[in-house]
């Protein structure tokens, strides 16, 4: 513990931030592995177990586990650092992944639907990460850590699902149903991630930058400057909750427009990929379902991480309202190639690879407009909000794409889709007066 209660001299944090940026991004790459062996399948088991009409809203319960756990987690941030939080995270991970398995043992469909609702831990810490590796960034350089570490998940997601049938036939020689080995090996990789980050995250980048901005109390900085490498936690800053967070929010057009992107990005999103793996069961067998599931959720999952540095640099460069409007314009494209692709597989890999780049655009340049619109004093409960708002509306969108799915098609789902990420366009175009967002109120 002594590495964080020591209070570090300026020229200390660059090499702490390099440490720090080294592990998350080591963690990234095992907690996506974890989240993404488990979403590979997670369609497919809900439907044999519960049924394809409930299979979207057994989805969605690790969507709105990740948004219910922000909440907390970012609590637990506030308090005692990342690295108890995202411990926390990841441990609520691994006991969901644990019950899944259970619940495909027993058949138990309400076990099912708690473990994908604590499954949610897993992507809650990956979400968490991306802003852990910027508490002790230089503001020049944020955009770019954080899409590093949102980049990190690229390796762990795309090669995810592709090892589902190899896990899976490992968990049959154990005896374990078919379908639930990918989780079991979710809840090893959430496990391990939790223990890296517990022996290993010291000094805690949150609480380091605390004590760097009270070592400068007595020349107080401008928050958001060159001056002052560590903003986001300035001396006397209010911890502030949820409900005040939404009235900062409220009040500053920039911020709505970076929560709606990053919320529109993800419903949009969750509701074409939640159904995919049960529109492939529709024209593969179960010998060839997984193989293919794995093939094209890795397009769609390295077009959401793969290019994010290229992502960051382009909303640095162009501007973050650009970048939002053109990853609409590829969210829009994304569901008109998958609604039309009929039951061709190559077709319907092109949409998922776009669907996955557009979440990519309107992810990162709307986080990245969402942290710069806010004072610096109500970040953190401001970035938790934005991953609730994220979480909520994607489990809104996952459970009902199965029953859509089931009523209307899978080309009616898209289109619903599409229909949903319209409204963001106005909202990007809307003309605003420049702001001065780190000036405390």
């Amino acid at each position: 513990m002594t590495a964080d209660l020591r209070a570090p001299t300026r020229p200390d944090v660059a090499p702490i931030q390099r440490r720090t940026l080294r592990l998350l991004f080591v963690t990234q790459i095992i907690g996506g592995v974890g989240v993404a062996i488990g979403i590979s399948v997670g369609a497919l088991l809900a439907a044999r177990v519960a049924g394809t009409a409930v299979a979207g809203l057994a989805q969605s319960c690790g969507v709105v586990g990740a948004a219910l756990l922000a909440v907390p987690v970012t609590r637990i941030m506030n308090g005692h650092g990342r690295r108890p939080g995202l411990v926390v995270a990841y441990l609520v991970g691994a006991v969901g992944a644990l019950l899944v398995v259970l619940a495909t043992v027993t058949g138990g469909v309400p076990l099912l639907f708690l473990g994908m609702l604590l499954f949610g831990g897993g992507t809650a810490a990956n979400l968490q990460a991306r802003y852990t590796a910027v508490d002790l960034a230089e503001p020049a350089r944020r955009g770019r850590q954080l899409s590093l570490v949102v980049w990190a998940t690229t390796i762990g997601s795309v090669a995810a699902p592709n090892f589902a049938a190899l896990a899976d036939g490992v968990t049959r020689g154990w005896g374990l149903p078919s379908l639930s080995g990918p989780f079991a090996f979710s809840a090893v990789a959430f496990g391990l991630a939790a223990v890296v980050l517990l022996l290993l995250l010291r000094p805690d980048p949150l609480l380091t930058a605390r004590r760097l901005a009270a070592a400068d109390a007595g020349t107080p900085p401008v928050a958001g400057t060159a001056a002052s490498p560590v903003t986001d936690t300035a001396p006397g800053a209010r911890r502030v909750g949820m409900r005040a967070a939404w009235r900062v929010v409220r009040g500053r057009p920039a911020a709505r427009l970076g929560i709606a992107a990053v919320a529109v990005g993800h419903l949009v999103m969750v509701a074409v990929m939640a159904m995919t793996p049960v529109r492939l069961g529709e024209s593969h067998s179960d010998a060839d379902v997984l193989r293919v599931v794995g093939i094209v959720l890795s397009l769609h999952i390295a077009g959401m991480y793969a290019f994010s540095p290229v992502v960051g640099w382009l909303t640095d460069r162009l501007g973050r309202r650009a970048v939002i409007l053109g990853g609409v314009g590829m969210l829009l494209a994304a569901c008109a190639v998958a609604g039309t692709a009929g039951h061709h597989t190559p077709r319907l890999s092109v949409g998922l690879a776009l669907l996955g780049l557009g979440w990519s655009a309107t992810m990162v340049a709307g986080s990245t407009l969402l942290s710069e619109a806010v004072p610096a004093g109500v970040r953190p409960s401001v970035q938790g909000l934005s991953d609730l708002t994220m979480g909520l509306a994607g489990a809104g969108a996952a459970a009902a794409s199965g029953f859509v799915m089931r009523v209307a098609g899978y080309p009616t789902l898209t289109l619903l889709a599409a229909i949903a990420a319209v409204p963001l366009v106005a909202l990007a175009l809307r003309r605003v007066p420049p702001t001065a967002p780190d000036e405390e109120e």
